[in-house]
């Protein structure tokens, strides 16, 4: 199954570590380290120009990718519970 996460992009669910707000996260220090690296290695996917509300990391096959998204993350919790969001 895969997750709409905005602006024509999904992740498969089994690569999905975690989905997190990115105003309540990037407070701590080590959130912050993680999207500078993360930004800094190439591995940040910004799926929209809008004002962020959320990041979605994902990991396959030893790959980690951040997904950055404007939609929030109630919003894509609830898209996961009903299969998917499409």
């Amino acid at each position: 199954m895969y997750l709409h996460i905005g602006n024509n992009y999904s992740v498969d669910v089994r690569d999905i570590v975690g989905i997190f707000d990115i105003e309540n996260t990037t407070v701590e220090k080590c959130t912050k380290l993680l999207l500078e690296r993360a930004e800094k290695e190439k591995k940040c996917i910004y799926t929209t120009y809008e004002m962020p509300k959320s990041f979605i990391v994902t990991m396959n096959e030893g790959r980690e990718r951040v997904y950055i998204s404007q939609l929030s993350a109630a919003t894509l919790r609830k898209r996961l519970a009903d299969g998917g969001g499409f």
